[in-house]
């Protein structure tokens, strides 16, 4: 061995020794942690919720944090910039299909992260706060933007016009009791159904095989549904007729949309020539006639109420249009969905034709902020299916499947909900 050996194991352990005392240490821990941020918690997941002319952006975190939400221009971006915490790479991939953000990008800023959202119309924010854990829901940061013209973005841009943690004007700081009382408040309230029996008075609708009319058989479907859905404690049903009265297909609409309803069902029976013909359908509107139907929209002079709670006089004619598109599309997204759940709940216990959920332009379908189905409940020129939808038992089964499906339908909107 080599005489130089010794000496050098005994230099190394020496140094070994002195590297790794609690001085040694310590001096370890403060240049790693000055190197790497040390961050409380983390961002785990985002979700992006499209409304009518607004976006909602929800971080979900596992702590709360600091944050300064504020918008940039050339290119146009929303900036949030988060403090003492982590965020997880995949909120990159989770942007989901909406009008106003195409991207999103991650970046550093000192003692925390970055979240750039890239812009594809104006928008200005509306609000930022956060929310504490409540349900099954943790830590969560949310902020509202709203469609806006170019003037009003141009003068919301900079950090002079940041939503921050520190804001109360732009931050709720829900405390125990106030998020108790706010989900008491949302668990109490009854959501709001319009069924519109189809025809009546001086208009009878389809003839059915023996002569019954459809304008009596979809009245005691009303009415039986009506009953039903109210008896579960968890609606507030309004029927457009409730005796044998002509009602225009305008004013069907007009009833729902004064009742503020979040769900309209128009309920016929079909006819054709052909008896052997049978079979439930369900239709929503269709793309050509939603876009139609926006454009006549867009068009009038009085825009005041086309959208509930938005007054498009105040906006220019680009963005009540787009307001509008907006709202259509929006209408018509959960107008599918719960026909959707209408096919499912339906398959299993009443003959269905086949591509049972259709796409039409019937006028009582086209509420721009009112999502809508119309509801064929079979066909009156059949003689089988007549017999049975004169039957108050058959009826009823009907009314059940469909009270399932309304609670599916409101049960996944309240999951999908940020709240």
């Amino acid at each position: 061995m080599n005489k130089k050996m010794p000496k050098l194991v005994s230099k190394l352990l020496k140094i070994s020794k002195s590297l790794f005392n609690i001085k040694g240490l310590a001096f370890l821990c403060a240049l790693f942690f000055s190197i790497s941020p040390v961050f409380a918690g983390q961002i785990k997941s985002m979700r992006i919720g499209q409304g009518i002319g607004t976006v909602r952006i929800v971080f979900d975190a596992d702590s709360s944090f600091e944050y300064k939400a504020f918008l940039l221009s050339a290119p146009s971006r929303l900036v949030v910039d988060v403090y003492g915490m982590d965020v997880n790479p995949k909120i990159e991939r989770q942007i989901s299909k909406n009008n106003l953000i195409s991207a999103t990008r991650l970046g550093q800023v000192d003692g925390g992260r970055r979240v750039v959202f890239d812009l594809e119309k104006p928008v200005v924010i509306k609000k930022a706060f956060m929310l504490a854990p409540q349900s099954s829901f943790g830590w969560r940061f949310v902020i509202d933007v709203s469609l806006a013209s170019e003037r009003e973005f141009k003068s919301k841009v900079g950090t002079g016009y940041a939503f921050t943690s520190s804001d109360e004007s732009g931050k709720i700081r829900p405390k125990k009791k106030t998020a108790a009382a706010e989900s008491k408040k949302r668990t109490n309230k009854k959501h709001i159904i319009v069924l519109d029996p189809g025809h009546g008075g001086k208009d009878p609708g389809a003839i059915g095989y023996s002569g019954v009319y459809e304008k009596t058989i979809t009245l005691s479907m009303g009415k039986e549904l009506k009953e039903i859905l109210e008896k579960s404690g968890k609606y507030k049903v309004y029927l457009t007729r409730s005796t044998d009265i002509f009602i225009p297909l305008r004013d069907r609409v007009k009833i729902a949309r004064r009742h503020k309803a979040d769900l309209f069902m128009s309920i016929h029976a079909d006819s054709a020539r052909n008896r052997s013909a049978k079979g439930l359908s369900v239709y929503t509107l269709s793309e050509t006639a939603s876009d139609k139907e926006a454009a006549a929209l867009a068009e009038r002079e009085n825009k005041a109420d086309v959208i509930a709670g938005l007054n498009l006089v105040e906006h220019s004619r680009e963005v009540s249009d787009i307001l509008i598109n907006l709202a259509q599309r929006e209408s018509m997204n959960r107008s599918s969905e719960f026909a959707g759940f209408m096919v499912q709940e339906m398959k299993n216990s009443v003959e269905m034709v086949s591509n049972t959920h259709r796409f039409a332009g019937f006028a009582v379908l086209k509420a721009p902020d009112v999502p809508s189905v119309l509801l064929e409940m079979g066909y009156l020129s059949n003689r089988q299916e007549e017999r049975l939808l004169k039957q108050k038992t058959y009826r009823r089964k009907l009314a059940l499947a469909t009270k399932r499906a309304i609670d599916r339908y409101f049960e996944n909107m309240k999951h999908a909900s940020v709240f």
